[in-house]
């Protein structure tokens, strides 16, 4: 039930990173409507793993987009 939930969130995280390029957490958070940190980092690090996403550490921020 959990891995199915994760990939959800890892498929919100996805589209919307599809749809505006490049996001901070702040505003993946605001974009997928994901609601718990926890969730939004299951997703993203589901991502990771499978080698579909990019963090990219600022000065001030880590932004995320797709490989």
């Amino acid at each position: 039930m959990l891995e199915t939930k994760v990939g959800e969130f890892a498929g919100l995280i996805w589209t919307a990173l599809n749809e505006t390029a490049n996001l901070n957490l702040k505003d993946l958070k605001k974009a997928t409507k994901i609601k718990k940190n926890e969730e939004l980092f299951m997703g993203i690090g589901w991502l990771l793993r499978e080698g579909k996403l990019n963090a990219t550490e600022t000065e001030e921020d880590v932004v995320y987009s797709l490989k």
